[in-house]
């Protein structure tokens, strides 16, 4: 095995996803990335990487996506699964439709990648979630994601329970409101902060996680929120 470690990162072309793919670059790792954008090309020969066009929520998007990464590469070492927002509105009148959407977008992402990328991990690895700060207290301005990552922090533990034992690795990011999107005044005004996040910063805390310096840490909740979680 290469003393490279080699990364996945998907929905990589913009916001949390692309400064992921920039710090890991800048760290060593050889990139293997994936968007719906066809910009991802561009990116993947900036980053000296290989690409995919594809979505997190298409599991023969994602088998393309480890192939491509095995053949080139050999190997996986990190995987980070970043991905869209689910869709959002008044909780009872989303539909069966979307709610079935928002949960192979935000939960069956990441279960389906475990499935692909965990046989090849003998040697051990480390897979890092983007969630929200909703998986640990639920908002009704994002019902499905609240409820889909509160989802995926339980699989985090058990997807542990099973694979921690062959140094294979799970932790959950948390973000509160960063700004590759913009948040009111009065959101930002509720948060102990007052001010958003960045993508960088999100970047420098999901480096930390993918890396053997938090090589004791997994089946962990880390909120990046600036405060605004108030429960304990």
């Amino acid at each position: 095995m290469s003393e490279t470690k080699v990364a996945i990162i998907t929905a990589a072309s913009k916001g949390m996803g692309l400064s992921c793919a920039e710090k890991l670059a800048e760290e060593g790792y050889q990139l293997a990335i994936l968007s719906r954008s066809s910009e991802i090309h561009d990116l993947a020969s900036k980053f000296g990487g290989i690409a995919v066009q594809g979505s997190t929520d298409n599991v023969e998007d994602l088998s393309r996506l480890v192939d491509a990464t095995l053949e080139t590469y050999g190997q996986i070492d990190v995987v980070v699964n970043n991905t869209g927002h689910p869709p959002k509105g008044e909780l009872l009148e989303l539909t069966d439709e979307q709610w079935k959407q928002g949960f192979d977008l935000a939960l069956m992402n990441v279960i389906r990648m475990s499935r692909l990328v965990t046989p090849h991990m003998s040697g051990g690895g480390s897979i890092v979630n983007i969630s929200t700060f909703g998986a640990k207290e639920p908002s009704l301005n994002f019902p499905i994601s609240s409820v889909a990552r509160t989802a995926l922090s339980s699989f985090t533990k058990l997807f542990t329970a099973n694979y921690a034992s062959s140094n294979i690795r799970m932790n959950n990011v948390l973000p509160g409101f960063i700004d590759s999107y913009p948040a009111t005044e009065e959101t930002i005004n509720q948060i102990p902060m007052l001010r958003q996040g960045t993508p960088d910063e999100v970047a420098e805390l999901v480096s930390f996680l993918a890396d053997d310096k938090s090589a004791y840490i997994t089946g962990q909740d880390f909120l990046i929120d600036g405060g605004l979680v108030k429960s304990i």
